[in-house]
Order: C-alpha cells, then structure tokens, then sequence
C-alpha cells in the first residue's frame, strides 16, 4: 500500500524526468529501449536534489513506452530514489488499463500516481470527475496529482471542476501548466485539498498571486542539472524575493527559446523531440532519440531546444554548487 500523502505534503521543487532510451530506441522493433544505466545516473543526480520526481508523463514518453519498459524503468527510480517520493505516470486510453497499470507501479513501490485523463475523446466535466473518482475508489488510499495541461487533454480544467475534483480524497496536487488570469481562481476552488504546482519559471509569480499556497512547483529541468532549482528553492524557502527574482528571470531566460516564437501550441506538438534536444544539450545525460511516432520536429524548433539547453548548463557553469543546500523536507 502506498504511503498515503496530502496537499501539504507537496513542498519545494517536484522534477519531472524522461525515460532514457537506447540508440536503437527510433525503430519500431525495438523490444526493450530504456538505457538502464543512464537512468541509474539520472535519478542518482536528480532525486537527492528535488522534493518529489514525476515520471512517464509528456516528455516521459508515458505513450510510446511498453508495459514491460515502464516496470523495467520504474524499478530503477525506485531503488535509486532513496526517500524522495516518486509518483509515476499510469495514463492510459481508458479507465480499466489504467487502474491495471497503476497497480503494477504500486507493486513496484511508487508512492502515488500522476495521473492525465485519457484523450481520444475530450471528456466533460462529468467523465472528468467520473474518471478521478473511479481511480479513488478502485486505489482509496493511493495519492494522485494530476495533470492539467489543455493542450493534450484537449480542455483546461475550470475552477467550478477544480472545486469538485477538491472532494475527491486521493487528489493532492495537480501540475498546472502555465499561469493565467484563471489560476487565483483555480487555487481558491481547490482550497488546501489540491496543491496547485506551477512551472519552476512560474513559482515566484504564482507566489505573489497566491502566497504560500504556492508551496511547491514542477520543473522539466530535474535532468539537465539541479543547481539553478536548488538555489530557487532556498530563496524562496528563506523568502530572499530578490534573489528569488534574479534566479526565476535567469530561468525564463534558459527557456526562452524553448517554445518555437512562444506559442505553446505549437511546442506542444512536438514536445518530445524538443524536450529530448533540450536535455542532451544541458550536458547531464544522454536521453536518447525519441520513441515510435513522436519522433520528428522542424529543426528550427530542435535549434531553439537545444539553445535552451546550453543556455541552462551556463546557467549551471555561473553557480557554486558549495553554496546550495539540500532539499527542504
């Protein structure tokens, strides 16, 4: 049984991962594409570093990777993870795989879920809460943050949503994909029932909106060298706003040519190759090429990632590491 956490929980720095694969990870026939030793090395650096670890969600290829890759990959985070918390990606095509798939996770030893909708269909608001509820009550004592990204799941969840996903109690947290006019109005629907996680770019901004309900924020960076999450940590930890302010604009600046002419919708639709370019270009690990069919991108978005990602190991390259503490559980 997982160890059941709340909202309150979710504090500090939630790093998001991808699934390393293997050179011949683009071909079809490719039986077992996760790099196992790059993945030991990836969450021997990440997880000591960070409160908490995603896996398998966009850019963690949670579609394009097999059954058997997802144990065999999941196995490895957990034995490497130590005592950071691991919620791992379960999201299928339908309520009943999914409910199987978490199940084999839980096995496994994860300590929650992360949990999109499925997609083929838009789902209202009642399949919605239908979907979450039907998690809880097959997994009542399983945490869940889940993920609110209106790009792949084809709608953005609204606060009168948020205030009944609220009274599910498995729900904890949800990764909120970027701040909007709607977002005050989405952490009030949740109340402390629903940690809402902005982008690590975000977290200052969120926190002047919403003060210390934003407690915690994700961040895709958790692979490419934690030095500038950790600094952004203890400062806004120690409430230090003007440090705080000087890393959170050196952080935009690193992804600011991420999202090809800062339209979302389009790096959207070529997430993982843009999110792979960016990570091998950080310098920390090899993630290896994109899995079967979400493999190709206009190289002008690929120079755009890759310049993100050398501009992050320079942000890196400009920090001490002596001068960084640990995490702040």
């Amino acid at each position: 049984m997982a160890q059941k956490y709340t909202a309150q929980d979710l504090v500090g720095i939630v790093g998001i991962v991808p699934t390393p694969s293997t050179p011949d990870s683009a071909r079809w026939d490719t039986d077992n594409t996760i790099e196992t030793s790059v993945t030991t090395a990836m969450i021997q650096g990440a997880a000591p570093a960070v409160d908490a670890l995603l896996t398998l969600g966009t850019f963690g290829e949670g579609a394009t990777v097999t059954e058997l890759e997802v144990a065999a990959f999941m196995r490895i985070v957990v034995s490497e993870s130590g005592k950071t918390p691991v919620f791992a990606g379960a999201t299928t095509l339908n309520t009943r795989d999914t409910i199987r798939r978490a199940r084999m996770l839980l096995d496994i030893g994860v300590d929650g879920l992360f949990l999109g909708r499925p997609m083929w269909c838009e789902m209202d608001d009642d399949a919605i809460v239908g979907f979450y509820s039907d998690i809880a009550e097959a997994l009542p004592e399983v945490p869940v943050i889940l993920y609110d990204n209106p790009s792949a799941f084809k709608s953005k969840l609204s606060p009168a949503l948020y205030s009944r996903l609220s009274e599910i109690p498995t729900l904890i947290g949800a990764k909120y994909t970027f701040l909007g006019p709607q977002y005050a109005d989405d952490v009030e629907a949740c109340g402390d029932r629903i940690r809402l996680l902005p982008m690590d770019a975000d977290w200052l901004d969120a926190h002047r909106i919403v003060g210390d309900a934003a407690a915690a924020c994700w961040s895709p960076s958790a692979a490419c060298g934690t030095e500038p999450l950790e600094r952004l940590r203890n400062a806004m930890v120690s409430s230090d706003w003007v440090a705080a302010e000087a890393i959170s604009q050196e952080i935009e600046y690193a992804y600011s040519t991420l999202m090809p002419q800062g339209d979302f919708a389009s790096f959207s639709r070529y997430n993982i190759p843009l999110d792979k370019a960016r990570i091998a270009a950080a310098g920390v690990i090899d993630p290896g090429p994109p899995r079967p069919p979400y493999q190709t991108a206009p190289q002008s978005y690929l120079d755009g990632a890759t310049e993100a990602g050398t501009r992050w190991a320079e942000l890196r390259s400009s920090y001490t590491v002596g001068a960084v503490a640990g995490p702040a559980r």
